[in-house]
């Protein structure tokens, strides 16, 4: 693009922070996928609304596409800048705006950590209960465009249940107030909810305000050994049935030799296939009974095959480390990533088809499995032989993914749990939704960005 248009940008907006050093736009340009060499435009900085709508106005004009940017810890390239586009990063906007004692609510900038929000909820005698391992470095706004989940989904659900409006400046440079905090508001169409989930190809949200709940009753942390994948849910189904759950999360054996090669201690001796990490209201002694009860009703009927309870605070989070960390322990290998999810009634027989197709299939690569088996997620993180090139690496996973989209078809299931399709599973999206449903998505992608300059190319080609 003509050069000078980047300088009427500065003229426009002269707060603007404009940034173009080779090693902003290499850190600002790319997400955690790392698949994509970063070439963007340039990285603009906006402190303000008004400063985000001069962008996209701006952006129109020239025909320049953006990338809205948060934490970038995504990993389906929803947030890759590799087409000359300019990065718009909300960064700067990363406030706590109002708590609402009455709604109890609190409204945040979208830049915002998701660690921070929890602590200004905190202080307040609340929680924001959307959690997830990269609760330090994931903004909101990210959390939105994905319609994050994480680890306590079985208990709260994922982000759209906790947002109770949204300002977003539409592709147009329009500023929408969605939803205004109401709890009842049946007057047409709901474009909060829109908005969440659509990877900024609709709208670039610029303040969220969120809903809190009291915080949960005192809980247990258990660590389970399994025998086998057929023990999996018929102990989830069991815990569920006689515990109140907040979270039921499973690794496999080579998912905790990673972490433990990471730092983090072995909490239980031997080696299993299976574990799972879960957590349960325990706030008095009866239901500390009812969970060894049930503990033991499972080891008597061979669903598990050891265990152990956390018996302080610090037990607890170790034990939560061994689920937590496998996703940082991994990155060293680059892993190709597989989110999907199914319903939870389908699980079993998916996860017995899913197993053998990807024996058959990566018989000479590490495989790493976890996920949130309480609501029917599951990553697979496929580590590169050092012996493989990188292309030949993504074809490989790349065939294999589309044997497994088509599985997830039958299973009416996802190819995208949690963290967006992006660029890394545009080519899969006929899997989970209909030609029509595609069609639809494309219209409205048409209204709200009638120039397309949103994040093209993710999640629709």
């Amino acid at each position: 693009m003509n050069p000078s248009a980047l300088a009427e940008l500065s003229s426009r907006l002269p707060a603007l922070r404009l940034l173009t050093e080779p090693g902003d736009l290499e850190h600002y340009g790319r997400d955690w996928t790392r698949r994509w060499p970063p070439a963007p435009l340039a990285i603009a900085l906006p402190a303000s609304v008004e400063e985000v709508q001069g962008i996209v106005r701006w952006a129109n004009q020239h025909k320049v596409a953006i990338v809205p940017s948060g934490g970038r810890t995504g990993l389906s390239g929803g947030a890759v800048a590799a087409q000359g586009e300019l990065v718009l990063s909300l960064a700067r906007m990363s406030r706590v705006l109002g708590f609402d004692a009455v709604d109890r609510t609190l409204t945040v900038q979208p830049g915002i950590a998701l660690e921070a929000v929890q602590a200004a909820a905190r202080e307040h005698g609340l929680i924001y209960p959307v959690d997830f391992a990269a609760r330090g470095s994931c903004s909101i706004g990210g959390n939105i465009a994905t319609n994050a989940g994480g680890i306590r989904v079985i208990r709260y659900g994922n982000t759209r249940e906790w947002i109770a409006g949204l300002k977003v400046v539409a592709g147009n440079g329009e500023l929408l107030d969605l939803n205004r905090a109401l709890i009842k508001n049946s007057s047409g169409y709901d474009l909060r909810q829109l908005m969440i989930g659509s990877e900024g190809t609709l709208g670039i949200v610029v303040e969220a305000t969120l809903r809190l709940t009291d915080p949960p009753p005192a809980s247990q942390v258990m660590l389970l050994a399994l025998p086998d994948m057929d023990a999996l849910m018929q102990v989830f189904a069991l815990f569920r049935a006689r515990l109140s759950l907040q979270a039921f999360e499973f690794f496999t054996e080579v998912a905790l030799k990673h972490v433990l090669g990471a730092g983090a201690q072995r909490a239980i001796e031997g080696d299993y296939p299976y574990y799972v990490v879960t957590e349960f209201d325990a706030v008095d002694e009866r239901a500390q009974e009812m969970a060894l009860a049930v503990f033991e009703q499972a080891v008597e009927q061979g669903l598990i095959a050891d265990g152990v309870m956390a018996q302080s605070e610090a037990q607890a989070a170790a034990l939560w480390r061994l689920r937590e960390g496998i996703t940082e322990s991994l990155a060293v290998h680059r892993p190709y990533k597989n989110d999907i999810s199914v319903r939870i009634g389908a699980v079993p027989g998916f996860l017995g088809q899913i197993q053998a197709l990807l024996a058959r299939e990566y018989p000479e690569m590490e495989v790493v499995w976890f996920g949130h088996i309480g609501d029917g997620n599951l990553h697979i993180n496929v580590l590169k032989p050092a012996s493989l090139s990188d292309a030949d690496f993504i074809t490989q996973c790349e065939h294999v993914t589309k044997l497994l989209a088509d599985t997830l078809q039958r299973h009416g299931g996802s190819i995208s749990a949690e963290h967006g399709i992006g660029l890394v599973k545009r080519a899969y999206l006929e899997s989970t939704r209909s030609a029509a449903e595609i069609a639809l998505m494309r219209g409205v992608k048409a209204v709200f960005d009638p120039n397309g300059i949103l994040n093209p190319g993710k999640l629709l080609a």
